[in-house]
């Protein structure tokens, strides 16, 4: 697909995952039209491309006749929409099902050629309220999109990540950090550009239209492996101290009353789940991506937790 001077609309491309995507498109030379609730909140996304290049647009979710008229004229929608935790009950439905459901239908009415929809991974194993409205949400894109492109990234890095960036906060103040279950889970972290890459393959291979894709990094790796990484890049030691399922529920719940939970409850649910990309699944191999380890990643912005700076663990000549 030749995206020079087309239009590719794209839902969440403020957020973490889409401000790459939208940098990539802008690239390939594509009039980016940026759907948002607060078009303000976009305008960083504009000197990624010419003057023009990418637009800003508002739309109300609730009102699919917005939707529709997001989307008109478009040659690819992309659809990055997701939260982790809800503010209100019913946000997880709301948003992974019934939008999800609203711009598939409205590609389908409209002719649209391509439909590419992020979900995450795990999503069909999890027990997890947000695992479950996930899953939800793909079965209504391909009932109304058959030939849409999904996919399943597993946790995301980069260096505006809420996840390294979150413990290597905690473990700034904090005497410990917690195991949860033991920290035996296992996560598949993946590089935010490599997630963007793949975005990429699928719009350039139509082949892809139909499939699912499971993205996850070179390395599989446990939460207490994930701590290992993050002590060696910041230079800092915590003790780490297990907590068992139904004490880390019960800390969730205190948690979850924060405006910005740390934990849930329904994360808890989530993290009895291997976050690990399946056998037999379509992944960045057959995208002809191949992703970044952490280790060439984390120093690149974990350092400034690091006391004394990127080379505060150097002696001087």
């Amino acid at each position: 697909m030749n995206l020079s001077g087309q239009i590719v609309t794209i839902f969440g491309g403020t957020g973490f995952v889409g401000r790459y995507i939208v940098a990539e498109l802008a690239k390939l030379g594509a009039r980016v039209r940026v759907v948002t609730r607060h078009p303000e909140s976009a305008y960083f996304l504009r000197t990624n491309g010419a003057v023009g290049q990418i637009v800003p647009e508002f739309c109300d979710y609730k009102d699919s006749k917005n939707i529709a008229h997001a989307v008109r004229g478009s040659s690819l929608v992309i659809n990055c929409l997701g939260i982790l935790f809800e503010k209100r009950k019913g946000d997880f439905e709301n948003i992974h099902v019934t939008i999800s459901r609203d711009i598939a239908a409205a590609c389908r009415d409209q002719k649209i050629p391509r439909f590419i929809h992020l979900s995450a991974l795990a999503v069909d194993r999890a027990q997890s309220l947000y695992a479950q409205s996930k899953i939800k949400g793909e079965q209504e894109i391909f009932k109304n999109f058959p030939s849409a492109t999904i996919l399943r990234p597993s946790v995301i890095f980069g260096a505006e990540d809420k996840f390294f960036n979150m413990f290597a906060k905690l473990s700034l103040f904090a005497p410990a950090l917690p195991l949860i279950g033991g920290g035996k889970t296992l996560f598949q972290p993946v590089f935010v550009n490599d997630v963007a890459d793949g975005v990429m393959a699928c719009i350039k291979n139509p082949q892809t239209s139909g499939q699912i894709y499971e993205l996850g990094g070179p390395e599989v790796l446990s939460f207490r492996d994930i701590y290992k990484k993050l002590f060696e890049h910041t230079g800092i030691t915590r003790a780490l101290i297990t907590l068992p399922w139904s004490v880390a529920k019960i800390q969730a719940q205190i948690l979850n009353l924060m405006p910005t939970p740390l934990l849930t409850p329904d994360q808890v649910i989530s993290l009895k789940t291997d976050n690990i990309v399946t056998a037999g699944s379509k992944t960045f191999l057959d995208l002809g991506v191949e992703p970044r380890s952490l280790d060439s990643i984390l120093p690149t912005y974990l350092s400034h937790y690091r006391p004394g700076g990127r080379f505060g663990n150097k002696k001087r000549a």
